[in-house]
């Protein structure tokens, strides 16, 4: 069975544990080991995790399968990218599934509570960034309706990657 809990301050650890999980089980292959370990060296720590919980304009959503967090996303609302200055939208920051959980319909069950945030919230657009390389995640954000609109870097360790900039509107 499938839980959904909107986190709180308490989760940071939790948090931070699954965050890098999943993030070297998705990208470790396609990345060098020393990039990765410095990525996650200065990304993911607890205090960090807690500084993103204290903010307002953030929300996280855990789901637990039987007790065990199996994925979170995170919402952010604030930062429209410079495509779109004056805009009112919400940003999908990250939705983040272990392995031995993809393909059991739960990153689809975030999918759509990020987009019921965003309607809840009344906003127009929602957005996220996607590595060009992860073919499957682009694949699952078309299929949500998602498009292109734009790119923007980002840096995993010292290795300056593109993302693809991906809107739905609401």
């Amino acid at each position: 069975m499938l839980e959904i809990k909107v986190a709180t301050i308490d989760d940071a650890q939790v948090i931070s544990t699954i965050s890098k999980q999943t993030f070297y089980e998705a990208f470790n292959v396609q990345n060098t080991k020393a990039d990765m370990n410095l990525f996650l060296a200065n990304n993911f720590n607890i205090i960090d995790t807690q500084n993103e919980l204290n903010k307002d304009k953030n929300t996280f959503y855990l789901v637990y399968q039987n007790s065990e967090l199996c994925a979170y996303a995170k919402v952010v609302d604030v930062n429209n990218p410079e495509e779109m200055p004056n805009m009112n939208t919400l940003r999908i920051s990250r939705i983040y599934v272990l392995g031995k959980f993809i393909g059991k319909g739960i990153g689809k069950l975030l999918m759509k509570t990020c987009i019921d945030k965003a309607i809840s919230l009344q906003k127009d657009i929602v957005w996220l960034g996607v590595w060009e390389q992860n073919t499957n995640a682009i694949e699952f954000y078309k299929r949500f309706g998602f498009e292109q609109f734009g790119t923007e870097k980002f840096v995993l360790g010292t290795d300056t990657q593109t993302d693809l900039l991906m809107q739905k509107a609401i």
